[in-house]
């Protein structure tokens, strides 16, 4: 009698397809973020502004259509004010956007340092 060498579970091997990747496929989009001048003229204002107690916190977002520096005066509460880069509008009203917590556009410009003199001297209340 002969001997048969196959035991009750076969293994059967199902090889994976490699991944093509084709050349007409399209590259994710790139990701909206401030260049390190931008960002140090952002970390010195902040820097400035919480030596003088005005400020606490901050955040920073880069998403796919623009990039948000947002300040706080308390972690907790909506930002004070959002400093937004956005790509889309640098031919038209200009790159950069102050805006405040109410939402309201305080500046716009293609120029960053200009839109970030408006928050250097906060507004204080004239009594008459």
């Amino acid at each position: 009698m002969a001997e048969n060498s196959a035991t009750p579970y076969e293994t059967l091997v199902v090889p994976f397809k490699t991944a093509q990747v084709s050349q007409t496929s399209p590259s994710p989009p790139p990701q909206v973020a401030f260049d390190r001048h931008e960002i140090r003229e952002l970390m010195t204002l902040y820097g400035r502004m919480v030596a003088a107690g005005e400020w606490r916190d901050y955040a920073l977002d880069f998403l796919k259509d623009r990039a948000v520096f947002s300040v706080f005066r308390r972690t907790a509460e909506r930002p004070l004010f959002q400093v937004e880069k956005n790509p889309r509008l640098a031919n038209r009203q200009g790159l950069y956007a102050l805006t405040s917590q109410a939402g309201r556009v305080l500046k716009r410009g293609h120029d960053l340092a200009p839109v970030l003199r408006v928050m250097e001297h906060p507004l204080r209340l004239v009594k008459p």
